[in-house]
């Protein structure tokens, strides 16, 4: 008899012989522990803080300067047509208050030539070159902080790795022979998170002042060549 249930244990294919053998086959998968940003961060320790201000920092002033930019950029096709017409017909006046009424760099700086005419073409052309670079110059406000926090915030990362490597091996002496792996592999993942956000926050600002300094070469060069073609309209004889 007892034969006879060991062998419909044994039996293939029986519910419980299934049951041994898949757990046997599979052995316990481990758990994935998941961390959100937030608490990387809180990891990170202090020096998270400075880091985490510098990426407000680079972003308002990237979003800020960027539509200041575009703004000045703006190069109305029929802007120096009517300022033509209206020197070649002794309304300057009229030219000056469409200078007025525009706010971009370009008006500026031609509107600056305009109340000039008269003067020799030198002076004018000075006047013209000084208002222009005034108008770069005010393009430019705040981007050297951006290229700042490029170069400061990933050594600010390095310097949250190395006081966290300090401290997870200082911990390490203090344990004398108690040494546990865990301890140290924990203190080396939390300095390294310093890093990883500081090489983030400066290669976001890194870009973004790459993207700034390109649309500001474009306005350099609108103004050059509104400038010379203002050069070029005073030397035309009047119709």
């Amino acid at each position: 008899m007892i034969s006879g249930i060991l062998l419909q244990i044994t039996q293939p294919g029986t519910a419980l012989t299934d049951t041994i053998l898949k757990t046997v086959a599979q052995p316990p998968q481990p758990t994935a522990v998941s961390l959100s940003v937030w608490e990387l961060a809180l990891k990170g320790g202090w020096i998270m803080l400075p880091i985490a201000l510098m990426s407000v920092i680079a972003i308002y002033i990237f979003i800020e300067r960027y539509i200041v930019i575009n703004r000045a950029s703006r190069d109305e096709h029929n802007f120096m047509n009517n300022i033509r017409d209206f020197i070649h017909n002794g309304r300057i006046d009229s030219a000056l208050s469409l200078c007025k009424n525009n706010h971009t760099p370009i008006a500026k700086m031609i509107e600056k030539g305009i109340i000039r005419i008269g003067k020799p073409l030198n002076d004018i052309n000075a006047a013209i070159e000084n208002v222009g670079k005034l108008e770069v110059s005010k393009l430019e406000k705040n981007m050297a902080a951006l290229a700042t926090i490029a170069g400061a915030a990933p050594m600010l990362g390095f310097l949250g790795t190395v006081t966290g490597m300090v401290q997870a091996f200082y911990d390490m002496s203090m344990a004398g022979n108690n040494i546990d792996i865990a301890l140290l592999s924990g203190g080396i993942y939390q300095a390294m998170i310093t890093t990883v956000a500081g090489l983030i926050v400066g290669i976001m600002a890194y870009i973004c002042y790459n993207i700034l300094v390109a649309r500001v070469e474009k306005v350099v060069f609108i103004l050059e060549a509104r400038a010379t073609e203002f050069m070029d309209l005073l030397h035309e004889p009047a119709s």
